[in-house]
């Protein structure tokens, strides 16, 4: 499953396919960190490819492809691999192993080579380096999860660590606890509180445990490296300066494109979001006017 590569040469960009990016998720800020990185540095080491019928797919390096797209940069240096589809999938978590993929890509990852190349679980557990318990964990983690969830966790509204969490719970149950999870603004930790709490208690309490106002456990992770917590001001202004610049990429993005150019499901569950965060911002709006005028007035007073 494996060959040597040949040595790195000069690829166009339209000539690399990007199949196993679905395998990956895409963080915005690692992505701008990677085309800042292009572009003041050019590119460092040559991505990693196999050939296929169709022609060349890129199995390593597909943030450096986007950045060079960002870029508009013609092409890019490759190494080309003796693979086939299952053996580029292996690379791709070899590839990865230091820098770490999450548990979910991972389990994308295995599911692919487990339905698409067919393989069985214990060869899948030789090829990775991997006991079979672990592989079937994988397997079940992506199988366990739903598309809707699926989807929130690609559109980057649930993280990778939560969809975890919430994969524990039936597929039917996971798209209203996202919602709250989405709503609450719940760390991975509060999300497991909140799914432990849900798999505790019968059903029929579960819409007072995921209303807007349920008591939200708290997240005890505690600051990293033994950095003191921050003063309830720091953390308003910590808060708020990640909203501005959440607000200006989230602009930006809305006007470079119409919602309806992300396809037919894409767009209702975007537009389902965007929904909820028009209403967030307005009671957020309304609050701010309020604490702001009673600063004002605070401050007008002699």
């Amino acid at each position: 499953m494996t060959g040597q590569p040949n040595a790195s040469v000069e690829i166009a960009l339209s000539e690399l396919g990007t199949s196993l990016c679905g395998l990956r998720l895409g963080a915005p800020a690692a992505q701008e960190q990677m085309q800042l990185s292009l572009s003041r540095l050019g590119q460092l080491t040559p991505v990693q490819a196999w050939r296929t019928a169709a022609g060349l797919e890129l199995f390593d390096g597909i943030k450096r492809w986007q950045g060079a797209q960002a870029l508009s940069w013609p092409s890019l240096r490759v190494e080309v691999h003796a693979l086939e589809s299952a053996g580029a999938k292996v690379r791709l978590l070899l590839c990865n192993a230091t820098a770490g993929l999450s548990a979910l890509e991972e389990a994308w990852v295995v599911r692919s080579l487990y339905r698409e190349d067919k393989l069985d679980q214990p060869h899948i557990a030789q090829l990775i380096g991997h006991d079979k318990s672990w592989v079937c964990r994988r397997l079940t983690l992506a199988e366990g999860l739903s598309d809707e969830l699926t989807a929130k966790v690609r559109l980057g509204l649930v993280s990778a660590t939560a969809a975890v969490e919430l994969a524990r719970l039936q597929r039917c149950n996971q798209q209203v606890a996202a919602k709250a999870v989405i709503r609450r603004g719940l760390t991975s930790r509060q999300t497991s509180c909140l799914v432990e709490a849900l798999l505790a208690s019968p059903q029929e309490q579960w819409p007072k445990l995921l209303e807007p106002t349920a008591p939200t456990a708290p997240d005890r992770g505690g600051p990293k490296d033994g950095a003191p917590r921050r003063t309830p001001g720091e953390q308003l202004v910590a808060d708020a300066w990640a909203m501005k610049r959440l607000a200006a990429r989230l602009h930006a993005r809305l006007l470079e494109r119409s919602l309806q150019s992300l396809g037919t499901a894409v767009c209702a569950t975007v537009s389902a979001e965007l929904a909820e965060l028009r209403a967030a911002l307005c009671a957020l709006t309304h609050t701010l006017e309020q604490r702001l005028s009673a600063q004002g007035a605070l401050d007008a007073t002699p």
